[in-house]
């Protein structure tokens, strides 16, 4: 039951990794007046950023002094399930014809269960 924990935990910081994303995004390009891939890039940064401090201390109580590595590791993972968002999101709207959003909600916890599972065996694997 461990896990069940950690993958509520995950889905926490998720959830707070996409507010700063959707927040800085909306800032940058907004007020700040940034081409729109790069206000989305700035998001994207610093939700992955915020989910790796707070997934380190809080959800896998990480204290391996590589943390670095264990950065990594985590943006590498992030930018697979960020590749396998888009490729599941293309199937299954392009492909399937399935609704945009219905696509996209599929997409989501497809790549949650990817990132919690490998982030859990692979980062912060003690």
């Amino acid at each position: 039951m461990d896990w069940l924990i950690k993958f509520v935990k995950f889905g926490v910081v998720g959830f707070s990794g996409m507010i700063i994303d959707f927040g800085i995004t909306w800032l940058c390009k907004e007020r700040l007046k940034l081409n729109k891939f790069v206000a989305n890039s700035c998001g994207f940064t610093l939700a992955v950023i915020n989910n790796y401090i707070l997934n380190r201390i809080w959800t896998f109580e990480s204290s391996n002094p590589q943390w670095q590595q264990e950065l990594g590791k985590f943006v590498l993972i992030s930018l697979v399930g960020l590749l396998l968002n888009n490729l599941l999101l293309f199937l299954f709207h392009s492909k399937l014809k399935l609704n945009f959003y219905l696509a996209k909600a599929i997409a989501i916890g497809c790549v949650v269960v990817w990132n919690f599972g490998i982030n859990m065996l692979f980062t912060f694997n003690k």
